[in-house]
């Protein structure tokens, strides 16, 4: 059995690799690889990332956005987010946005992986899940990159943030918003 042929036989359909990772089973991992993307067996999903996708009915699905960024960052202690999010909390936002924000403890930057392109943003602290609260506070912090009349969603935000949870926001002012933040959301 070759060494290609040893590395393909550790591939798993569905499943992203590092560079790293393959490097074991070959004894020329670069022309290894650039074979197997030549070939089509691999596709290249970031730097150092190559997927080997599944075939469905309607060609090969990409991978998931929570897996390709595991394996990206080599961990799971991440959040993705987009300003999309803050359309559902009623306060009038209607715009739509592309980029999905990653908020993390390693990386900042945009950085594209697979087809898409994410906005890595470097905290120290941020909720597994998105809450209410924490949208609200995340919402303030990014108000300035928002396309929408500001200081309307700004009033409307204020007014929202009275009807919630009263000790989850203030967990969420605490723990995640910026100073300006903080000020703002004081007299709630």
């Amino acid at each position: 059995m070759s060494k290609l042929d040893e590395l393909k036989s550790h591939l798993r359909k569905g499943n992203i690799y590092k560079r790293d990772e393959l490097q074991k089973w070959s004894s020329s991992i670069d022309r290894h690889l650039c074979e197997l993307t030549n070939n089509g067996i691999l596709k290249k999903v970031g730097p150092g990332l190559y997927h080997f996708p599944k075939k469905n009915a309607f060609g090969f699905e990409p991978p998931a956005d929570q897996l390709l960024i595991k394996k990206f960052l080599e961990n799971d202690n991440f959040l993705i987010t987009s300003f999309n999010s803050f359309n559902g909390l009623g306060l009038g936002t209607t715009q739509l946005y592309n980029q999905q924000i990653v908020y993390n403890h390693l990386r900042s930057g945009d950085i594209k992986l697979g087809n898409k392109l994410f906005s890595f943003r470097k905290k120290s602290a941020f909720p597994k899940k998105p809450t209410k609260e924490f949208l609200v506070v995340d919402l303030i912090n990014n108000l300035d990159a928002l396309a929408e009349d500001q200081t309307k969603i700004l009033e409307k935000t204020l007014k929202k943030a009275m009807y919630l949870d009263q000790s989850s926001l203030s967990y969420a002012i605490e723990k995640y918003g910026t100073p300006k933040t903080r000020k703002l959301l004081a007299a709630v």
